[in-house]
């Protein structure tokens, strides 16, 4: 540390502490320099530092002076011992309210364990065109994006979005509607400030995706929890039960987490729903590429006639989770709300890959990844489904899902998900338990299994790991059986 630092930080805590009381005169630069037999200049450094911040003040007649102005609670800092409490005390009322729903970070050692769900074929991706991409936008960067740019996002990603999103979405809409954003998750934080306030309410399913709860939540909208059947959101309950709420998010082509798609039927009745209620519908359409028996299901978007859903995109799935690139397709008369909130919130996303991304898509290598990827995941997930019925039968229920990255398998009545999902933990597997994503009780415990990122023969070789695992708690829940029944005959 530099002599004028290691000197200022002295005198610093001696007046903190007290040592060196309010109105005591110092001695001057001179003799100090001469007392510790340093350079004055270092002294002076030192002073004029403590001057700044105001921790002294020179006096005509008196020389430099500890500052009679520093408050009380300054002085004792040093002296009084860190409370924690007080940090949380000190809070606003929001991030006190934030706290508990923060989800626990993900163990290090599991980051690419066996069966993450979400994660892709990191060992596919195209980086080598990805980097070429970017090199090449780097060197020849124009005033366009070396600048601030439209918070809406560059104009020739959205007109690229759109482009795709017509053909391979059926989404209805003009890059005038599309706006770039971080992620889905800034798409549903900014969905939430544009259109709902606080104390209205927002219909989700149940089980579902937990980064719309904590966003809703943290807005202070109330959650009305719906669940979920073979054919999505139980639609039936909103008209049934006389539901009363702003805004709806559901995952229409690949509910989050169990799988299933959401019906023609109920799609119909959810938009006559929002019409009849002036109410909004974030249609989430993640993992929506990713459909292996039959076309990608279109987008509930492009049956909407009423302007009453907000499509939510993103590249996280499709390329890889770092690229925090995302779009909202909204109605035409929602844009400049939407583009004023996204200004506010962080002004614009990345240029330099929002036009590398652009490139990648109107050049074909987006198609081409995305028909790599759905041969491959079709692959591995038949591999998981039958691993698990040949290992696993009896102990396992797969729901063989139709799309997306993963499936969710139903353990034996009354074994508890979160404990196998622990136990899995301890033999480095990465299986989250469905139970963390449902609000209300589930009738059956189920495990996610992710199957994306893992080669045939990792998913050959680590289920079968489960076995002994389900086999325990089978086993628990039989031997209690036993002794409350010895119990009763008693």
């Amino acid at each position: 540390m530099p002599l004028y630092k290691q000197l200022y930080d002295a005198i610093r805590q001696a007046i903190l502490q007290g040592t060196l009381r309010r109105g005591l005169r110092l001695p001057s630069t001179r003799q100090i320099s001469a007392e510790l037999k340093i350079s004055r200049n270092t002294v002076v450094i030192a002073f004029e530092q403590l001057l700044a911040e105001g921790y002294i003040e020179c006096k005509t007649g008196s020389g430099t002076v500890v500052t009679n102005t520093l408050p009380d609670e300054v002085l004792q800092v040093q002296r009084q011992q860190f409370n924690g409490n007080r940090t949380v005390s000190l809070r606003s009322k929001t991030v006190r309210k934030l706290a508990p729903l923060i989800p626990a970070m993900l163990d290090p050692k599991l980051r690419f364990a066996p069966f993450l769900y979400g994660l892709p074929a990191l060992d596919e991706l195209p980086l080598d065109v990805w980097g070429r991409l970017l090199a090449r936008h780097c060197r020849t960067a124009s005033i366009e994006i070396a600048t601030h740019g439209d918070p809406a996002g560059f104009r020739r990603l959205r007109e690229a979005i759109s482009s795709y999103l017509g053909v391979a979405r059926g989404v209805r809409c003009h890059a005038g509607q599309v706006i770039i954003v971080n992620g889905s998750q800034q798409a549903i934080d900014l969905t939430s400030r544009v259109l709902a306030d606080q104390g209205d309410a927002a219909v989700v399913e149940d089980p579902g995706y937990p980064g719309v709860r904590w966003v809703l939540q943290a807005a202070g909208i109330k959650l009305v929890p719906l669940p979920v059947a073979r054919d999505g959101l139980r639609v039936e309950l909103l008209l049934r039960e006389k539901v009363k709420a702003k805004l709806v998010y559901v995952t229409p082509s690949h509910q989050f987490p169990l799988g299933v798609a959401l019906s023609l039927a109920n799609r119909l009745q959810l938009l006559d729903w929002a019409v009849r209620n002036n109410a909004w519908i974030l249609e989430d359409d993640y993992d929506s590429e990713y459909r292996y028996e039959s076309r990608p299901l279109p987008a509930l978007q492009g049956l909407d006639r009423d302007g009453r859903v907000i499509y939510i995109g993103t590249f996280s799935k499709v390329l890889f989770p770092t690229l925090r690139l995302g779009y909202l397709v909204v109605p035409e008369d929602l844009v400049d709300a939407f583009v004023a909130t996204k200004w506010i919130s962080d002004r614009c996303c990345p240029l330099v890959e929002q036009a590398a991304l652009a490139e990648f898509i109107s050049e074909g290598y987006f198609a081409s990844h995305i028909r790599r990827m759905r041969a491959l995941y079709m692959e591995r997930r038949s591999v998981m489904i039958e691993t698990i019925r040949e290992e696993l039968g009896g102990l396992l229920e797969p729901w063989d899902p139709e799309a997306g990255m993963h499936t969710v398998a139903w353990l034996p009545p009354k074994v508890e998900d979160s404990q196998v999902s622990a136990d899995a933990a301890k033999v480095g597997l990465n299986i989250f338990p469905v139970s963390r994503f449902a609000l209300r009780p589930l009738p059956r415990g189920g495990l996610l299994l992710g199957y994306a990122a893992f080669s045939p023969e990792i998913i050959r070789k680590r289920v079968p790991d489960l076995e002994s695992l389900i086999k325990t708690h089978v086993g628990d829940l039989g031997r209690k059986a036993n002794q409350a029944g010895l119990q009763v005959a008693g």
